[in-house]
C-alpha cells in the first residue's frame, strides 16, 4: 500500500484516497463544509486547508487526490492562519442569529467559528441579503445563512435523482434555490436539511419546538416500510419531536425516507387513549373491566372456527407470537396478516427475502424489476438501486412503474413477456445469462395476480439452473411493503399454502367469521356485517371505525420490540416515549383477556416471549445481522400459467398506514404531490 507524511507520521492509505481521507486514518480532524463522504468532491469552501511540501500555497484537502511520499502538515501556523482567513470570509455576510436559530447547538459553522473565529470583523460594508425560497413543507429556508457548499445540490442531483436544486448567479450574488420555486419531488427531499452545515435549510415542521440538548435520544429502528431503517427518537418529555438518521452502511447509509422522518407528528393525533365499546351503534368510552368482559362473553359463546384475527403491518414480532397464543387459547388457527392474498412459499426462508441484502445491490451488474415500484414501496431500496445506476449497472422492468428517479428499459407488461424470458427467446435472456451478480426483485403486485405462483416459482426455478442462487450470490429477492412482513411468515401466521390458502380471504368476504380481531390492523377491506369486531392499535383509524371494542395500545415509539427487515435482518425497536391515556402493551391487554377466560392460565411475558421469538426464527445469526444460510433446499414446485396483465397497484405513499394517515405534514405532502401530478407533465 502507497504512504503518506502526514504531521512526520508515515499513514498507508488506499489507492484513490484524497489527502483529507488520509488524514481520517491518522486521527486527525480536518474541518471542512462542502466535503462528504456520500457525494461528490466540490471543493468549494476552502475550510479543509493544509499545508503541502513544495506547494506555494495551501491545498484544498478534500479535492487533492493522495500520491505516494506526499509530506502533509495539518497544524502549523501557517495552516491555522489560511482556515482563519476562510472563516473571516464565511462570516461576512453570516447573520448573527444564532440565538433564533434551529442549528444552533448542532451546527457546523457555529462549532468550528468558536475556534477558527475571530472577535470582530474587518468588513464594515452591508451584509447581503437574500431572499427566502419555498422548497415545500418540509423545508424551511434562510438563504442569507447559506455559505454556497452545494451540499443539497448534489445531493438532490445525485443521490435523491431530482436535479431541481441548483445555483443562480455567481460570486457574492450566487443563491441557491429550486429553479421553479416548488417543492421537491422526491420522497428522500428532507435530507438536505441533515446535510446543510449552517442554519439555511432547517426543518419547517420542527421550527421552533426544541433545542437539541432539551431532548432525549433514542437509538431505534423504522417501521414505515420494510427496510428497517436505523433511526434515532428525539423525544421531549414524552413527546416525539423529532426522527433523525442513524449511520449504517448496511441498510439506509445516513439518509431516510421523509415519511421515516416527519410522520411522528402522527403520533399525537387520533390517538387511543381508553378503551371504548360501541353502544347504540356509537363508541363510547369505557372500563378496562367492562371492556374485557364483553369481549370474553363473546369468546365463550362462538365457536374457534369462527373466530378470526388480523395482524397488522406495524407489529413487533413478540406481540404477534404472544398474540398467536392467545389464539391457541381460543382454539382458533385462522390467523392471518396479508391485506389481501398473495402467493408466499414459506417452505425456505430465502423464498421471501431480499436475498442479496440492500449493500449487495452495489455490486450488481443487472437488475429486474418485476411488478414492483421500489421508489414507494421501499425508498431506500430505490436509493441503493439509483446509486447503482449512477455507476453503470442497467435497469430492466416487467410492468410499468412509472418514474423511478433513473432510467430503466421495460421489457413488456404481461407474463407472456416473462415466459419468453425464461424460455430464452427473448434478448433479455442472453443479457441476463452473462451477467455475474444479477439481482431480480419481485414485488406484491406480481404475485398477488393469478399467476403470482408461477411467477415466483419460474424465476426461482430460472435463477438456480443458471446457478443465480448459491451461498456466494443469491439473485432471487422478494420485496415485502409492511415492516412486520418477514417476521410474521417466520412465525408462521398465515394461512396454509394449499389449494384452499384463500379460505381465510373467502370466510371474510362471506362473513363466515362471528368474532374478527384486528390487532393494529388498518388497511384489512372488509365489509362489516354481523360481526363483532375488536379493535387493538394506537389510532383512532379505519380499524377502529368499525370495531365493537376499541383496545388502546401503544405506537411503536411507546414499547420495546423486534422487528426483521426485508433482508431478515433481526432489529430492535426501543421504547422512546410512553402510552397515551390508559393504553396497556399489547401483550398486557392479552394477558387481561386470558385471565378472564381461564384464571389459572399461565399469563405471557414479554422476556420470554422475546426468547421465544428468538429461537424460531429460521437461520438467525445474531441482533442486527443477515441470517445465517447453512443450505439452500432443492425444491421444485408445479405451476401452471395463465397470460395475464402485470399492473403495479398504486400505494399511496404519504397514506400508507394509520401513523401516516394521522399526520399532518404527511397531508401537506400529499396534497402538493397530487397538485403537481395535476399541473405538471406526469400522468
Amino acid at each position: 500500500m502507497p504512504k503518506i507524511i502526514i504531521n512526520g507520521k508515515e499513514i498507508e492509505f488506499e489507492k484513490g484516497m484524497t489527502v483529507l481521507q488520509a488524514c481520517e486514518l491518522a486521527d486527525i480532524e480536518i474541518p471542512r463544509f462542502c466535503y462528504h463522504e456520500k457525494l461528490s468532491i466540490a471543493g468549494n469552501c476552502r475550510m479543509c486547508l493544509v499545508e503541502m511540501e513544495k506547494s506555494p500555497k495551501p491545498i484544498a484537502s478534500c479535492a487533492m487526490p493522495a500520491a505516494e511520499g506526499m509530506s502533509i502538515k495539518t497544524n502549523t501556523a501557517y495552516v491555522e492562519k489560511a482556515r482563519k482567513g476562510v472563516m473571516e470570509f464565511l462570516l461576512a455576510n453570516h447573520p448573527l442569529d444564532c440565538p433564533v436559530c434551529d442549528q444552533g447547538g448542532e451546527c457546523d459553522l457555529q462549532d468550528q467559528s468558536m475556534y477558527y473565529g475571530v472577535d470582530k470583523s474587518r468588513f464594515v460594508e452591508n451584509k447581503r441579503t437574500v431572499k427566502e425560497k419555498y422548497m415545500g413543507p418540509l423545508i424551511k429556508t434562510q438563504m442569507t445563512r447559506c455559505i454556497h457548499c452545494t451540499r443539497c445540490v448534489r445531493f438532490a442531483t445525485e443521490v435523491a435523482g431530482v436535479p431541481e436544486i441548483g445555483a443562480v448567479g455567481r460570486g457574492e450574488n450566487m443563491e441557491i434555490t429550486t429553479y421553479l420555486e416548488k417543492a421537491m419531488e422526491s420522497e428522500l427531499s428532507a435530507n438536505v436539511i441533515d446535510l446543510c452545515p449552517v442554519g439555511a435549510l432547517t426543518s419547517k415542521p420542527y421550527a421552533f419546538e426544541a433545542r437539541p440538548w432539551e431532548l432525549k435520544k433514542t437509538e431505534s429502528i423504522d417501521v414505515m416500510d420494510a427496510v428497517g431503517s436505523n433511526i434515532r427518537v428525539d423525544t421531549y418529555n414524552w413527546e416525539v419531536k423529532r426522527i433523525l438518521p442513524r449511520l449504517n452502511n448496511e441498510i439506509n447509509e445516513e439518509w431516510i425516507s421523509d415519511k421515516t422522518r416527519y410522520s411522528c407528528d402522527g403520533l399525537l393525533k387520533q390517538r387511543l387513549d381508553t378503551p371504548y365499546i360501541k353502544k347504540d351503534n356509537k363508541l363510547q368510552k369505557s372500563s378496562w373491566d367492562e371492556a374485557i368482559d364483553l369481549i370474553k362473553n363473546h369468546i365463550n359463546s362462538t365457536k374457534p372456527e369462527e373466530i378470526a384475527g388480523h395482524i397488522g403491518d406495524m407489529v413487533n414480532l413478540e406481540n404477534a407470537l404472544a398474540f398467536k397464543k392467545l389464539f391457541k387459547i381460543f382454539k382458533s388457527e385462522n390467523l392471518e396478516f396479508r391485506e389481501k392474498f398473495f402467493y408466499i412459499n414459506s417452505s425456505e426462508k430465502m423464498n421471501y427475502l431480499f436475498n442479496s441484502s440492500i449493500s449487495g445491490i452495489d455490486q450488481s451488474d443487472l437488475i429486474l424489476l418485476i411488478g414492483t415500484n421500489p421508489r414507494y414501496e421501499a425508498t431506500m431500496v430505490n436509493a441503493r438501486i439509483r446509486k447503482a445506476f449512477v455507476r453503470g449497472t442497467p435497469i430492466y422492468s416487467i410492468g410499468d412503474p412509472g418514474n423511478l428517479t433513473y432510467d430503466y428499459k421495460i421489457l413488456g407488461t404481461k407474463t407472456d413477456d416473462l415466459k419468453n424470458i425464461f424460455n430464452n427467446e427473448n434478448d433479455f435472456s442472453k443479457k441476463l445469462l452473462s451477467s455475474r451478480k444479477p439481482i431480480i426483485i419481485i414485488g406484491e403486485s406480481a404475485i398477488e395476480l393469478q399467476n403470482g405462483k408461477y411467477i415466483f416459482e419460474e424465476v426461482k426455478k430460472f435463477l438456480k439452473n443458471n446457478n443465480f442462487i448459491s451461498k456466494d450470490w443469491n439473485a432471487l429477492n422478494f420485496l415485502p411493503q409492511n415492516s412486520s412482513t418477514v417476521g410474521l411468515i417466520d412465525l408462521k401466521i398465515l394461512s396454509e399454502e394449499n389449494e384452499k390458502s384463500q379460505n381465510f380471504f373467502d370466510k371474510l368476504k362471506n362473513n363466515k367469521f362471528k368474532i374478527l380481531y384486528l390487532l393494529g390492523s388498518d388497511n384489512l377491506h372488509i365489509k362489516k356485517n354481523k360481526e363483532f369486531i375488536i379493535y387493538q392499535g394506537s389510532h383512532g383509524d379505519r380499524g377502529a371505525e368499525i370495531a365493537d371494542v376499541v383496545l388502546p395500545s401503544p405506537a411503536y415509539t411507546e414499547q420495546n420490540g423486534l422487528y426483521e427487515n426485508l433482508e431478515g435482518r433481526v432489529q430492535e425497536c426501543k421504547k422512546a416515549s410512553y402510552p397515551a391515556g390508559e393504553a396497556l402493551e399489547d401483550w398486557k391487554i392479552f394477558n387481561l383477556i386470558i385471565k378472564s377466560i381461564e384464571k389459572n392460565k399461565q399469563l405471557l411475558n414479554f422476556d420470554l416471549i422475546r426468547k421465544e421469538v428468538l429461537n424460531i426464527i429460521p437461520n438467525f445469526s445474531k441482533i442486527n445481522e443477515l441470517p445465517n444460510f447453512t443450505d439452500i433446499k432443492d425444491q421444485e414446485v408445479k405451476t401452471n400459467f395463465h397470460s395475464e396483465e402485470i399492473t403495479i397497484k398504486h400505494l399511496d405513499y404519504y397514506f400508507s398506514n394509520s401513523i401516516s394517515r394521522a399526520s399532518k405534514t404527511m397531508s401537506e405532502c400529499r396534497q402538493i404531490n397530487l397538485d403537481q401530478k395535476k399541473t405538471g407533465t406526469d400522468s
